[in-house]
């Protein structure tokens, strides 16, 4: 794992482009701690930061070729470099090291741009080709690695973190305001587009070529929607195979190569399926016990790590645990927000900033679970949505749509409290369409709490800018697609790239590389041709990895009902951290920002305090949100929050415990 960072300009650069390059590279130091590297000639800087991993003696970068005319900078792993390897030295190709870096470059050399069709594994590059005049810069299939860009001028910039744009000077620091609506809905920017004007991502499965001035995308890889592989639902051999064992062998395939490095490995482990299926299959391989890392909270109610222990305990693991509470959570929060670059999605990624911590004390790798619930259809919203779409297919062709508003407008007030609300997100008061039941039903805030607190003059168009990405995504799979088919390609092409950045972001914050096998591209591929009812049945969520793991996991780990990493924020925001949090949200810069309408986050809060309603969602993006103007937007740096008052003595009750559970689900 590293960092990568330079620039590329046709007009040649100027002659204190090392200097910026050199500002770009260390300010991902925390990516890279043990080397640095630059590389720069008349047209090209390159820069990296190098945790080392595989080939600690000689895998130096920026890497090149014989003739030094190609040169790379490489942030992941290939973990069949060995293999593509031979194939390259049969073409008479002479390797120097025993890195996968350097298989980059030959493969360039032998196949140009399609390289990357051959690489299995997570990997973003920039490839400097100066005999052409030519930037390469490639992500890979999932999106395991993050990559950015932006255009100045003549100039090319790139990095492994938008912060290393920024600390060239050549980059503006502009809030994007138009992705406002999108960011407070979905939680995240998707798309090319960031939080900040002018800088994008390099999407998954992309690549982009700098030439003559000129920026050319194209996607090279996408997931196979709508691809079927003859497996009937019922799980027969149709195909020649049963699904359940191919599906675990090539999981089990997956965990085997991740465990390439030269460096100790370790786990992080929740103890829930994902995390426990995987540890279980890796401690199977390594055959001594694996090192695995939890994090729980103070409050019980909260706290998975029993769960994590009974998993470490069946797969003879060596455990090692940390409980974090309130202090340490708001203590960490504004200086994770500067590593993550844009306002953090969920409150999970503060435990997982700690346990990434406590790992890098024993490992300097680690696997993880994340991925399967957008792969195989994990999440609970998945089964209630498909009720509901059926359901309201049903009443839509019964009466029609003013009938039924009427209907809502006298039938929801009668509800208890709990019906009511469970009826609101129902087909009995909602559209049904993709951005009312998929995407604003499950809204951290919804479109019309964003009407209420932002500033008159930021309501413009909320609705298209907010769901605009998603909806295509859901639309793009081919005719005649399921519903799931769709729901889960857009979740894949949204929703799990900002969960992989959170990945990388968090762990790279502690300097520790993190390896997800469930998004080893052939798994995703198979998994993807396999028939809906492998992944939902019923209630069933998972079916096919629930049913691989028969005999490998505990039973109580098979059918444990999903936490989804739940954070008692709710509960923290309602008693000592509500006045450090209002002292944010209302004060004179906050205001004078024009982004909120003060009055209504002030209701807000005291409907919140009073649990009158659960905000802690509203409350959450919006708190950083502000943090995010003033570390990045206004230049003030990395921000604390002021002093909590005293703690009181208070238990925490159903609706907080219910609302820390949703706290890290995509439904709200």
């Amino acid at each position: 794992m590293c960092g990568i960072a330079g620039f590329v300009s046709f007009d040649g650069l100027p002659a204190d482009a090392p200097d910026t390059a050199i500002r770009m590279r260390d300010i991902l130091t925390h990516r890279g701690p043990d080397e640095a590297g630059l590389f720069v000639d008349a047209r090209a800087a390159l820069a990296h930061r190098r945790l080392s991993i595989v080939d600690l003696s000689s895998g130096h970068q920026p890497l090149a070729n014989e003739n030094g005319r190609v040169q790379v900078v490489y942030n992941g792993e290939i973990y069949n470099h060995a293999e593509v390897r031979r194939e390259l030295e049969s073409h008479g190709h002479r390797y120097r090291t025993r890195s996968d870096t350097e298989t980059i470059v030959h493969a360039y050399e032998q196949w140009g741009d399609a390289c990357v069709e051959r690489f299995r594994g997570m990997f973003a590059f920039a490839l400097w080709d100066s005999r052409r005049g030519r930037l390469l810069l490639v992500r890979d299939r999932l999106g395991v690695k993050p990559l950015y860009w932006a255009q100045v001028g003549s100039t090319l910039l790139f990095a492994s973190e938008i912060k290393a744009l920024l600390a060239s000077g050549l980059v503006t620091t502009s809030p994007n305001l138009a992705a406002l609506p999108e960011l407070l809905s979905t939680r995240y920017v998707s798309g090319e587009d960031t939080m900040f004007v002018g800088i994008r991502k390099l999407l998954p499965g992309h690549r982009l070529v700098f030439e003559q001035g000129r920026a050319t995308v194209q996607e090279w890889w996408d997931v196979p929607a709508g691809r079927r592989n003859g497996i009937r639902a019922s799980g027969d051999l149709a195909a020649g195979a049963d699904p359940v064992v191919r599906f675990r062998e090539l999981l089990e395939e997956a965990v085997r190569l991740r465990l390439m490095a030269d460096v100790p490995l370790g786990m992080f482990l929740s103890g829930g399926i994902d995390s426990s299926a995987i540890a279980a299959l890796m401690a199977r391989q390594v055959g001594r016990p694996i090192k695995t890392f939890s994090v729980g909270f103070e409050e019980q109610a909260f706290n998975e790590l029993g769960y994590a222990r009974d998993v470490a305990r069946a797969i003879g693991a060596e455990p090692h645990e940390i409980v974090i509470d309130d202090e340490d959570f708001f203590g960490a929060l504004p200086r994770l927000i500067w590593h993550e670059d844009e306002p953090i999605a969920h409150p999970s990624s503060v435990p997982l900033y700690f346990v990434s911590k406590l790992a890098r004390e024993h490992v300097t790798v680690v696997l993880t679970g994340e991925g399967s619930d957008e792969l195989l259809a994990g999440y609970g919203k998945y089964p209630r949505i498909a009720l509901n779409w059926r359901a309201g297919t049903v009443y839509q062709r019964m009466l029609p749509k003013a009938l039924r508003g009427a209907v809502a407008n006298a039938l929801l007030p009668t509800l208890p409290p709990r019906a009511r609300r469970l009826a609101t997100r129902s087909f009995l008061a909602m559209d049904r369409t993709p951005a009312a039941m998929f995407l604003d039903n499950f809204a951290a805030i919804r479109l019309g709490d964003q009407r209420a607190l932002l500033a008159a003059g930021l309501q413009s168009g909320i609705d298209a800018r907010a769901y605009g990405e998603s909806i295509a995504r859901f639309e793009k799979p081919p005719a005649g697609s399921s519903l799931l088919t769709r729901l889960l390609y857009a979740d894949m092409k949204t929703y799990l790239v900002e969960l992989l950045m959170k990945q990388d972001q968090m762990s790279m914050a502690a300097s520790i590389e993190s390896r997800v096998p469930f998004l080893d591209h052939k798994l995703v591929e198979y998994a993807w041709t396999l028939p809906d009812s492998w992944k939902l049945s019923r209630w069933t969520t998972k079916r096919v990895l629930r049913e691989a793991m028969k005999g490998v996991l505990p039973e109580a780990i098979l059918t444990r009902p999903k936490m989804g990493f739940p954070v008692p924020f709710s509960r923290w925001t309602r008693e000592r951290w509500l006045g450090p949090i209002r002292d944010v949200l209302l004060d004179r810069r906050t205001r004078e920002r024009g982004v909120i309408e003060p009055r209504a986050v002030e209701r807000l809060l005291e409907d919140h305090a009073s649990a009158s309603t659960d905000g802690w969602d509203r409350i959450w993006m919006l708190l950083n949100l502000e943090l995010w103007f003033r570390t990045f937007i206004d230049g003030s740096g990395i921000q604390s929050l002021s002093a909590p008052s005293p703690a009181l003595a208070r238990p925490a009750h159903e609706a907080d415990v219910a609302a820390g559970a949703a706290a890290d689900q995509p439904a709200a």
